[in-house]
């Protein structure tokens, strides 16, 4: 973390954190905005889950994409930790898994920006409860 030498440093610091803040706690409008959820039980968080959603994070607030990133328990898919599932206004979640940062940051550019799905996405073999 860089030092805060100014008061114009430590407005920075502020607005950057502020930034990160609501990717997190934007929910009110939930289903208008892409909304992102980062499996992070334990296997999920042994297997590199935090570093993954800080990249989501960071990603989503350097593109000025009005995202939701929440973590959430287990998914059931710990053979493919870390997941994550990306839910678009208007379409069905795709969980992907075996997600590395770099390959956060390919969700972000690749398929919430351009719709190109990416290798991981885990298969939906499991029906809502309401079925």
């Amino acid at each position: 973390m860089d030092k805060i030498k100014s008061l114009a440093d430590l407005k920075k610091k502020r607005d950057e954190l502020k930034a990160s803040l609501s990717l997190r706690e934007d929910g009110d409008n939930a289903d208008q905005i892409v909304q992102i959820k980062v499996a992070m039980a334990t296997c999920g968080i042994a297997a590199g889950a935090k570093p993954v959603m800080d990249m989501l994070i960071e990603t989503c607030s350097a593109r000025n994409i009005r995202a939701v990133v929440t973590q959430t328990g287990c998914m059931g898919y710990c053979y493919a930790e870390p997941t994550v599932e990306i839910t678009k206004p208007g379409q069905e979640p795709i969980v992907f898994g075996y997600v590395t940062v770099e390959k956060a940051k390919n969700l972000v550019d690749k398929y919430i920006i351009n719709n190109e799905i990416l290798d991981g996405v885990i298969p939906q073999t499991h029906q809502s409860i309401d079925n």
